[in-house]
């Protein structure tokens, strides 16, 4: 089986796990995904979506975030993690996307990455979820998974998961292959308690193996051992 043909085999087998994997950002507009994403470094989705029911009704465009201190902005936000320098990028943002294209959030993934708090990722996201342009996406759990999967190298980094899966999977897949490999690894493939035990892709997972293993040798040492005669005496 090629690298291709068993990235194709696991994609289908996720395909019936989540058909419904999605953006669990909620966001009504690239603006406020934009902001959620920005938001989730270090962070959960849900934790996120908490904090963003009541943030996007205060504040609806750039401006209202500049309307204000950004201590006040801090106090909104401070159930998130990194909640200063988040505050201080929104800000910044804010102010470049006001200045440079009229407040509205730039298609290009390179002019995305230029924004004060977004990287890589968030451009990623943004350009797939906003504007249908295809894109992989590489957060904790798709570089897990994809290496758990053998898909990437145990040492590899963000960007080269990222492009290692760009080659396996069809163009056309990168988005929704990201969203499934997230739901994959948020809900299945967990990263202290994995489910591997009921894995159907448990054949394609080293690390899943090998926390089989001992339990499996166990069980075959308890059966080798030879039972005690306990028959009472006459």
């Amino acid at each position: 089986m090629t690298g291709k043909q068993k990235m194709r085999y696991i994609l289908d087998v996720m395909a019936e796990m989540f058909p419904d994997a999605h953006c669990e950002l909620h966001h009504s507009n690239p603006f406020e995904l934009t902001i959620a994403v920005l938001l989730s470094a270090q962070c959960t989705d849900e934790t996120v979506n908490k904090v963003t029911q009541t943030l996007f009704q205060k504040y609806k465009r750039p401006e209202d975030y500049l309307a204000v201190p950004v201590e006040e902005l801090e106090q909104d936000i401070r159930r998130i993690g990194l909640f200063r320098s988040k505050a201080s990028n929104i800000q910044k943002l804010c102010r470049i996307l006001i200045d440079k294209y009229d407040g509205e959030v730039p298609e290009e993934h390179a002019q995305l990455t230029e924004l004060p708090g977004v990287g890589r990722k968030t451009a990623n996201v943004v350009v797939s979820n906003a504007f249908g342009v295809p894109a992989i996406a590489v957060d904790t759990h798709v570089d897990r998974v994809s290496k758990r999967l053998g898909a990437a190298k145990a040492d590899d980094s963000v960007l080269e998961v990222e492009k290692k899966l760009m080659k396996l999977v069809p163009r056309e897949e990168w988005t929704l292959t990201h969203h499934r490999l997230i739901f994959f690894g948020r809900y299945h493939c967990k990263a202290q308690n994995p489910q591997c035990p009921v894995c159907p892709l448990l054949e394609h997972c080293k690390e899943g193996k090998r926390r089989m293993k001992p339990a499996s040798t166990v069980a075959a040492k308890a059966k080798k051992v030879k039972q005690p005669n306990i028959a009472s005496k006459g």
